[in-house]
């Protein structure tokens, strides 16, 4: 386990100095600000909103999970991950597209209503999987509980 760790440690370390190196030597010096305003952004925005919501959503379903099969819990929380993260990165799009850019082909599509049918597509196979998974606990709670009484 202890190599393990110093592999994946190394590992990232280099990843890091790679991405670093392809930085100062692609982006324009006076766009790394930019840049940095924006990771800082999107570390702010994961740590701050998406993962404390992924974590009540999770404890939550851990309270349902009792009657809940586990496949519906893995799909609810898979939708709400993919939901999240898919929010967090088109929402930038979306603010480009309102503000308007000099060269209009650089944000061509309707990020706003593309995000709000995926969003609602997820929506709508969550609540098919609540609903099939309540359905099915129904049924085998009825059925223990013929069983145990005959």
């Amino acid at each position: 386990m202890r190599a393990a760790r110093i592999v994946l440690v190394v590992l990232g370390v280099l990843v890091l100095a790679f991405g670093a190196y392809v930085m100062v030597t692609t982006v324009k010096p006076n766009r790394i600000g930019g840049l940095a305003t924006w990771l800082l952004g999107a570390v702010i925005l994961h740590d701050a909103i998406l993962s404390p919501f992924v974590v009540l959503v999770g404890l939550g379903l851990r309270r349902a999970g009792r009657a809940l099969r586990v496949w519906v819990l893995v799909v609810v929380q898979a939708a709400v991950v993919l939901g999240s993260v898919l929010a967090l990165v088109v929402i930038p799009e979306i603010g480009a597209k309102h503000h308007g850019a000099k060269n209009p082909t650089v944000v061509p599509f309707d990020y706003l209503g593309r995000l709000l049918v995926v969003e609602g597509v997820l929506l709508v196979v969550v609540v098919a999987a609540l609903v099939v998974g309540w359905l099915t606990a129904r049924r085998r709670s009825a059925l223990v509980e013929s069983t145990t009484i005959s």
